[in-house]
């Protein structure tokens, strides 16, 4: 898709975007184009609304026309993502109205693109058809993550999950096969979790006192001789929260690459162990009566199953 201009372009807002920041507007419309080039051609008064200025956060209202000015730059072609990969998520849709969809995300796909993946789910989603050009993500799920992701179809339903989700208004549970016995007394889990980028500039969480709030409530639900499978109802939501919650506690995910124990994953390596155990298990919004669950990943249970052979770890 080209939405790079050499001529002045003209957008009148319809009644999907009225609310959102300009700012916001125009990165989504001008994809590909850089963030500090929109924000630029904002405060230099290049974008117009109604013949006006407008601050990047001023909020577009239907039948305002905006204009955006020659953006001379090179045009790029974004890639399209393979038949087949798109119809794999849209056999796993498994909720689906005018407003909104849930994909029952595999194991290994991004949620999007970005930092060296050039196609993620909503890249493909984007291609499904003529009504999912415009759908965006609601919350993200990590590239190693299973489960429901949330994909708005229309701006308004976005919005409305943003205020929600700052209300703590929406509920989501995972399930998690971690390495150990887990405590029957250890419930709950409330730390204070800090993000940082290492030097190789991947992302990193820890438990710091710098850090922000964070409360993830835990509930057995299975236990085997090496494993714990737990749900996972989180109550706030960090950037990799179960992860560093379960792993701080020396109860590491099973699979998980970067707060795992890869020692013991190595163990079971024969077993099948090719994925990170965490699943994305139900996404709740009772403002929206929106309830949506996703069956629990045929390797957990076939895990489980393994390990209570006497030949496991032989």
């Amino acid at each position: 898709m080209k939405t790079e201009s050499n001529k002045v372009q003209k957008i009148i807002v319809d009644n999907d975007h009225t609310g959102q920041r300009l700012d916001n507007f125009l990165l989504n419309f001008l994809k590909g184009i850089p963030k500090s080039k929109i924000y630029s051609i904002i405060r230099k008064g290049e974008v117009r609304v109604n013949s006006l200025r407008k601050k990047v956060s001023y909020k577009i209202t239907k039948d305002d026309l905006i204009r955006i000015p020659p953006l001379n730059l090179p045009i790029r072609s974004d890639k399209v993502p393979s038949i087949s990969f798109i119809k794999i998520l849209q056999n796993n849709i498994i909720f689906e109205d005018n407003n909104c969809l849930v994909i029952d995300k595999p194991f290994g796909i991004a949620s999007h693109g970005g930092s060296g993946i050039s196609i993620g789910l909503i890249e493909a989603v984007r291609n499904f058809g003529k009504e999912y050009r415009n759908c965006k993500l609601v919350h993200r799920l990590d590239k190693n993550t299973s489960g429901c992701q949330l994909i708005s179809k229309k701006q308004k339903f976005l919005r409305t999950c943003n205020s929600l989700i700052r209300e703590r208004k929406i509920k989501k549970k995972y399930i998690a096969l971690v390495h150990g016995q887990w405590p029957k007394d250890r419930m709950f889990i409330e730390n204070k979790l800090e993000k940082n980028i290492n030097i190789s500039g991947e992302k990193m969480v820890k438990v710091s006192e710098n850090g922000k709030n964070s409360i993830t409530e835990f509930q057995i639900i299975e236990k085997s001789k090496f494993f714990t499978k737990l749900s996972c109802n989180l109550i706030t939501g960090r950037t990799h929260q179960i992860r560093v919650h379960t792993s701080s506690n020396d109860f590491p995910i099973v699979g998980d690459l970067k707060y795992g124990n890869k020692e013991k994953d190595k163990k079971f390596l024969k077993h099948g162990l090719n994925r990170m155990y965490l699943h994305s298990s139900l996404i709740e919004i009772k403002d929206l009566n929106l309830k949506v669950s996703s069956k629990d990943p045929k390797e957990f249970k076939k895990m489980i199953k393994n390990s209570e052979s006497n030949s496991f770890l032989t």
